[in-house]
């Protein structure tokens, strides 16, 4: 069953379009990203009078002091703004698109669908490498930075799902992504979990991500595939497939595709190898382990 289309009233449909087109004029133009993201989110919690008094020096309390510098993300870190390999130029703007995204979906805004719809796309815009027309993002999505996501036309994202691009993500068109699913595109190596590695990982046309799955990095999801729900997939699935399970395996090719698809009993080469994303860190890094771990190999 398809669905509808839904407006709003004219009124509320010339505020929610003026406030989107003045978030986003200001964050292509010259000013810095952090004091518009700061401004623009003071507003959205109406907070207002409190911030400008703040700011001409009244006394308030510890707890208001910390609301109030949280609406500026220079003042907030983010878990990946730890990791070390990160591009740290790219990163300045995109915690900022991230912080502002996060906190948006934190109002009672966000639940208010055909305002919400629109306001993430307006940032997808400005945050991810590529965003195509059409696209629709659910609330509660997470990014590693956002700026190595590359996404199609009409694609549409679910809650709560988890778009890694600790290496780097491309979503191809028309792709479905349901609640809950992590896509990820780094690995941590089974002996040092501090060792990182990062991959590509694709999520090519018309693919359905269903509820609750998970896509490992490194591996591509085929054209008009379809992962069942909660599966985790470890390794390639074909063009044209149904994978399901943990680890997630074809168990059917799509009806009507029989004569294009892979025979689903033929083994699948994953090429993760290929994938892989090198990086070089910094000479003067100063490391940080936060597990402060010695595990030798038993003798």
């Amino acid at each position: 069953m398809t669905k509808r289309h839904v407006s709003l009233p004219e009124a509320a449909e010339r505020g929610v379009q003026a406030f989107v087109d003045e978030v986003d004029e200001r964050l292509s133009g010259e000013e810095d990203t952090c004091e518009v993201v700061r401004d623009t989110l003071v507003d959205l919690y109406g907070d207002r009078e409190a911030y400008e008094a703040w700011r001409a020096g009244e006394e308030v309390s510890a707890a208001e002091r910390v609301r109030l510098q949280g609406y500026d993300p220079c003042n907030a870190t983010l878990e990946s703004e730890y990791y070390a390999e990160k591009d740290e130029e790219a990163f300045r703007r995109s915690k900022h698109l991230q912080w502002l995204w996060r906190q948006f979906d934190a109002t009672p805004m966000a639940d208010n669908v055909e305002f919400a719809l629109r306001f993430r796309r307006m940032l997808a815009d400005h945050l991810f490498e590529e965003c195509g027309e059409g696209c629709r993002f659910f609330k509660g999505i997470t990014f590693t930075y956002g700026h190595n996501i590359s996404v199609g036309e009409n694609v549409v994202v679910h809650d709560g799902v988890h778009l890694d691009d600790r290496g780097y993500l491309t979503i191809g068109d028309r792709v479905s992504v349901s609640d809950g699913v992590h896509v990820y595109s780094h690995d941590h190596d089974v002996v040092d979990q501090t060792e990182v590695t990062n991959f590509h990982t694709t999520i090519e046309d018309d693919v359905r991500l269903t509820y609750d799955s998970m896509v490992r990095a490194g591996c591509t999801v085929g054209e008009n595939a379809i992962v069942g729900a909660r599966a985790v997939v470890q390794g390639d699935v074909p063009a044209h497939h149904i994978a399901v399970g943990m680890p997630a395996k074809s168990v059917k090719v799509k009806p009507g595709w029989e004569d294009v698809a892979k025979p689903v009993d033929e083994p699948v080469e994953t090429d993760r190898t290929g994938r892989r994303l090198d990086y070089e860190l910094p000479d003067d890094l100063e490391a940080f382990d936060e597990f402060e771990r010695d595990l030798p190999a038993s003798d």
